[in-house]
């Protein structure tokens, strides 16, 4: 099947900044703040996110891995930070793609057990495909595409690219 190249290098840096700075914004008044990514390219997005926050705005940032089975986003959530880390505390949870929502809106249901200042969501791209009610506070790109169409998002040291297959 080909690939068609929907976000370039260049795109998703240009994509980062862009969010930092809308975090920044959001939590302008915050010393620290929790980003959560969700394995494995949604935390790779966050590392990136986390990294710009802290050079633009002095914001110190504390990550925490979520590993969520995507195929049965009911299963028991794994963080690696626990619970007393960002209880309180104002958070972003951040995930590569949306597609139907569910696995957002199960992260956001995990991390709603403990109380927090504020929360917020981030996708690198939005399907627009929701069977949940769930919705990005922040977003790289809206694309609307079929439900044959698939996203990916790739990063590793050398490149960082989402396409469509």
């Amino acid at each position: 099947m080909e690939q068609k190249v929907i976000l370039d290098k260049e795109q998703i840096n240009h994509i980062i900044k862009r969010i930092a700075y809308q975090i920044w914004e959001t939590f302008v008044d915050e010393k620290e703040i929790v980003i959560a990514g969700i394995a494995n390219s949604g935390y790779f997005f966050a590392e990136k996110i986390a990294k710009k926050v802290e050079e633009i705005s002095g914001i110190t940032t504390l990550l925490c891995k979520t590993e969520i089975n995507k195929q049965n986003p009911i299963d028991p959530i794994i963080t690696s930070l626990p619970p007393e880390d960002y209880s309180g505390k104002c958070l972003v949870l951040v995930d590569d793609v949306m597609n139907s929502g569910a696995t957002l809106i199960y992260g956001v249901k995990h991390f709603l057990n403990v109380p927090l200042k504020k929360f917020k969501t981030t996708v690198l791209v939005d399907r627009s495909h929701k069977s949940f009610p769930v919705k990005a506070d922040f977003k790289g790109i809206s694309l609307s595409t079929s439900r044959l169409e698939h996203i990916q998002v790739v990063f590793n040291e050398n490149e960082q690219y989402a396409y469509m297959s």
